[in-house]
């Protein structure tokens, strides 16, 4: 089975993440709505894969990010960056502390879709795109 973490602030945008992520086969989906939620979850079993929210109420998506790459078990999880921030500064920072792939808000379905199949069959953390 495929778990899919969701970290965003908004359950209008994780609901329509996770319609984007639907057609991917056998996916299971969990939420989470702070950063400090999203390290939680990852306790609760295996993620195959996160797509992370920068802006949230108690802790940046960086600091997120920065926690998984530091933990041996989570460490390989590929992370998608979803956001509103299209500045070279946020994409740079999000990139360093190992997004594997930043996208930005609104997003197309289909691009979403197309990343999270590439991050989940090569199963690993991705190039930084």
């Amino acid at each position: 089975m495929t778990r899919i973490l969701v970290v965003d602030d908004s359950a209008t945008l994780r609901r329509m993440v996770r319609a984007a992520l639907q057609p991917l086969a056998g996916v299971e989906f969990t939420e989470a709505d702070t950063g400090f939620a999203a390290i939680e979850r990852l306790a609760f079993g295996p993620v195959s894969l996160i797509v992370l929210d920068l802006n949230m109420p108690d802790m940046h998506g960086v600091e997120v990010l920065r926690f998984v790459r530091a933990q041996p078990s989570y460490r390989h999880i590929p992370v998608i960056v979803l956001t509103t921030r299209d500045d070279e500064t946020s994409r740079t920072a999000a990139l360093e502390a190992g997004a594997s792939v930043y996208l930005t808000k609104p997003f197309g379905p289909s691009a979403l879709v197309n990343e999270a199949k590439k991050l989940l069959d090569n199963g690993g953390v991705g190039a930084g795109r």
